[in-house]
């Protein structure tokens, strides 16, 4: 949904839908702010109903449960309805999502779970029974946190005709996800997460635990009154659940006041064999116990009224309420066939049949599919009900066959289309109008462009196929000052920020001020930080900023040019080159070392060399050569002199970044806090942790003795493996010289590899080992060579053969990383610098000592060694480089312990 659409031209537009004067109503999607709606709504807690109208304030959301709205209270008609006061502010949410996709698998799954449409949106009495449920979760919240308002209150729920859909009027909660804070105990962090003892007073991440703490209470709290189903919005480890609990920004600054339960309304089945987050998994194998084996929001009455007579006097006035969820409850789950909890019921019950038709005619009523004569009608027919229903199973033509049997106002639409040619022309410029609004909506199209469609059909058709593109593209692809506009972005402004200082200034104005109106920067940070903005520091780190974003499109344009390589290279065609293209470029995007991280490092290094200063790039200079990780080097830098603009600074990349992954990287969500620990607060983490042990270790004297036995140690590990694959290969290779002696084969026979194998009747070890040297000589899986001549080149002895680093791959990692690690454990005293050197030192010295075991063994077993320098270099290469690693993980692993 485009955030910065024009709400004036989709309301001319749409009122340019009513001038048609169409038969059918106007298709509408969602509504705009400003808009007037009227609605006869029923209280929920009280024996009430009237007839509210209302102002749509602004549109907050959208996700697979419903879209939500801020609303005023302009008038209510009829009985006065507790939190519905003229003036009041309400959370209005309209149970069919904003978005098509996430109906159309919305709906799709649900119908696979219980075999019927989505309830909450076409079942009004299903509506009402969760409505029930979270007044009597508002009370029991009472109890256990002392105060109903930890969970938000629900007024009223209503039918709204336009959208076709149940929707509900809540209490407005203004508030917040959580801050994402500054903590450099995150080891401390852990430990408390896991339950284990902790010095409380050491902990930070205050709102983190305080949410944390509150969630798994709220699950407890809603388990123990039977409202199993509805404590998966509210589990932790589904790491999409935060966002459902806000903290009242009236609250203070007591992380522990003001957090509320404000969601309570599933939007996805959990069906036993889809889990679609890390925690479904146990809440599945719950659900089963349970003896639930599709899970959505169904609750369990009988401990619900135990939980009830335990505290009878809180419940004293919910008495009367219970009588009502009972029916509804009973209405709702008898609405649908619903196999895994009614079995085979629907066969036999007398009411199961009856209670699926009435709620079947009703959803279609909600569901606009039906005026008021179409419904009267399929209730005195069960014939033309069933026809009905065998209609909406048609492929495409379904819905409209439905609205003609069941609406007046479609079929005199449907008939004026095949008799009259202005109708027609009027319908589909009509229909052209409401797609135009969408894309406008959506940010395929510009207001000016949106406006221009709509009065030139041409225009429009062009348009029409370019709709199945995303968004984004669709707009470059037709807006010529859009596309100039972002290339600028990509290309030309970044250079602008490298070179002038004022733009660079404003460009981190900009952010600060769309920090603040995200809140994610408080107004004492943004002050300081713009207080900050024109010290020399500050001024480098821009610049080095401006040269990290002029790096972004590097990557990009070197895989497109390394694919185009090898299509060319290769000599390939388009249909057959695609799919390698494809492989390449997704290689570049998962590497952790790319060419646009390598030039962000390089630019680091230069200036660490240039100002001949490490102190001030320590981390940057690191974290640079990483991909994504790269882009937060310079905020995590500035942490320490610039703790302010660091937070902010991370916090917006990191948060922004996360934010395109669907579902989980919504904000508040817990993959937003861990991107932000991954990329902000392990860092401080780990300079404290090194900084600590820095002070323990001044105290001690250096040690290197060790370097050399842990270096003979790793030599001996790498050449005994040598030896023992020299043993196992030679036993194989006289094992296949036996076989071809037993065959006798010919000299002209000439068959491939595979075939020779087939043919000897190998074994299996034999013949992947025969197989593999083939493969290392160069065979093609089809050439067709004579015994001989295949025994000649892949150069089958009696003495064996030794391997090469693709064979021990796995091995001389394990070793280097082991021999890296045990270097540092050994080095007491010593700095960090020093015990870089020391594994260096222990790569070169392993390497070599793997090397002469080498030579040794193949000198006793006269094999001649193969490019025996080269191997060597490579051992260097790579022993170096994981030994290094080995101690850095090492380093950063070590516990913290306190002085």
């Amino acid at each position: 949904m485009a955030l910065d659409y024009c709400v004036d031209t989709v309301k001319t537009l749409q009122e340019q839908l009513r001038h048609k004067e169409l038969f059918r109503p106007m298709r509408i999607d969602r509504f705009e702010p400003g808009q007037e709606l009227s609605y006869a709504v029923q209280a929920v807690g009280q024996e009430a109903e009237a007839r509210v109208s209302l102002t749509v304030d602004r549109f907050v959301g959208g996700g697979f449960a419903g879209q939500v709205y801020r609303v005023t209270i302009k008038a209510v008609e009829g009985d006065a309805v507790t939190g519905l006061d003229v003036g009041t502010s309400c959370a209005m949410k309209i149970m069919i999502p904003p978005s098509r996709f996430s109906k159309l698998f919305r709906d799709a799954l649900y119908w696979i779970g219980f075999q019927g449409p989505f309830q909450l949106q076409v079942n009004p009495t299903a509506a009402r029974a969760g409505a029930l449920w979270q007044k009597f979760i508002r009370r029991a919240a009472q109890l256990r946190f002392g105060d109903e308002a930890s969970v938000v209150d629900i007024h009223a729920t209503f039918v709204d005709q336009q959208l076709g859909s149940c929707g509900e009027l809540s209490e407005w909660v203004e508030g917040r996800t959580w801050l994402l804070e500054v903590d450099d105990r995150l080891d401390l962090l852990a430990r408390w997460c896991r339950g284990k003892a902790v010095n409380e007073a050491l902990l930070s991440s205050y709102e983190y635990r305080a949410k944390h703490a509150f969630m798994h209470r709220f699950v407890e709290l809603l388990h123990d009154m039977g409202a199993h189903e509805f404590a998966r919005q509210y589990e932790w480890s589904t790491c999409k659940s935060q966002p459902n609990c806000l903290k009242r920004k009236d609250s203070g600054d007591d992380p522990n006041q003001g957090l509320t339960a404000v969601d309570f309304r599933a939007g996805l089945v959990l069906l036993p064999y889809l889990p679609m987050s890390p925690g479904d998994f146990k809440l599945i194998g719950k659900g089963v116990a349970r003896g639930s084996l599709v899970q959505f929001d169904r609750g369990n009455l009988d401990t619900l009224k135990s939980f009830m007579e335990s505290h009878a006097q809180a419940f004293s006035d919910m008495q009367e309420q219970f009588v009502e969820l009972q029916a509804a409850e009973e209405i709702y789950r008898n609405s649908l066939p619903d196999v895994t909890h009614n079995g085979l019921r629907l066969l036999y019950s007398d009411t199961l049949l009856p209670t699926i038709v009435d709620s079947a005619v009703t959803g279609w009523r909600v569901r606009n599919l039906l005026d008021d004569s179409g419904e009267t009608k399929l209730r005195q027919s069960c014939t033309k009900t069933f026809l009905f229903c065998l209609l909406g199973m048609i492929p495409f033509l379904g819905r409209g066959l439905r609205k003609c049997m069941g609406r007046a106002d479609w079929r005199k639409h449907y008939q004026a289309i095949l008799s009259s040619g202005t109708y027609l022309k009027k319908a589909l410029h009509a229909k052209a109008i409401e797609n135009i609004i969408k894309w406008h909506r959506a940010g395929r199209v510009t207001a000016t462009r949106a406006r221009h469609l709509a009065e030139h059909t041409p225009a429009y058709l062009c348009h029409l196929p370019l709709s199945l593109l995303p968004a984004g593209l669709h707009h470059l692809l037709t807006d010529a000052a859009y596309a100039k506009a972002r290339l600028s972005d990509l290309c030309i402004r970044p250079l602008r920020l490298y070179f002038n200082g004022p733009l660079r200034e404003q460009w981190l104005r900009d952010m600060v001020a769309e920090g603040q109106n995200k809140h994610m920067l408080t107004d004492e940070d943004a002050q300081t930080i713009l207080e900050q903005i024109n010290e020399p520091f500050i001024q480098k780190y821009l610049k080095s900023l401006a040269v990290h974003v002029c790096t972004l499109p590097v990557t990009q344009v070197v895989s497109v040019a390394v694919a185009l390589w090898y299509k060319v290279s290769n000599q390939l065609t388009w249909s057959e080159a695609w799919g390698q293209m494809l492989l390449i470029l997704a290689a570049f995007q998962v590497v952790p070392i790319s060419p646009g991280s390598i030039c962000r490092g390089l630019y680091v290094l230069y200036l660490v060399i240039r100002e001949r200063n490490f102190k001030d790039y320590n981390i940057a200079v690191f974290l640079g050569f990483f991909k994504y990780v790269g882009y937060l080097a310079f905020p995590i830098q500035m942490t320490h002199h610039y703790p302010a603009l660091a937070r902010f600074m991370a916090g917006h990349w990191a948060t922004e970044a996360v934010h395109i992954v669907p579902v989980f990287g919504e904000r508040g969500a817990l993959l937003e806090h861990w991107v932000f620990n991954l990329f902000y607060n392990w860092p401080l983490t780990i300079r404290k942790r090194m900084h600590q042990r820095a002070q323990i270790r001044a105290q001690q004297k250096p040690r290197y003795w060790h370097v050399l036995a842990c270096s003979l140690l790793m030599g001996a590990t790498l050449g005994f493996a040598d030896k023992l694959w020299r043993d196992k290969t030679k036993i194989l290779s006289v094992s296949v010289l036996t076989s071809v002696d037993k065959a006798a084969l010919g000299d002209t026979e000439q068959l491939s590899a595979p075939e020779w194998a087939d043919r000897l009747k190998l074994a299996k070890p034999e013949r992947r080992f025969m197989l593999k040297m083939a493969n290392r000589a160069g065979f093609d899986k089809t050439e067709q060579v004579p015994m001989p001549g295949m025994m000649e080149r892949i150069g089958l002895n009696k003495t064996g053969h030794l391997p090469s680093l693709k064979d021990m791959w796995w091995l001389i990692i394990g070793v280097g990383l082991a021999g890296g690690a045990l270097v540092t454990l050994g080095c007491r005293g010593a700095t960090l610098g020093q015990r870089i050197i020391s594994s260096t030192l222990a790569g070169v010295l392993s390497a070599g000592a793997y090397t002469y075991a080498t030579v040794a063994i193949a000198a006793s077993a006269q094999i001649p060694p193969d490019h025996l320098w080269a191997v060597g270099i490579w051992r260097v290469f790579l022993l170096v480089i994981l030994a290094v690693i080995g101690t850095m993980i090492t380093e950063i692993q070590l516990p913290y312990r306190e002085p």
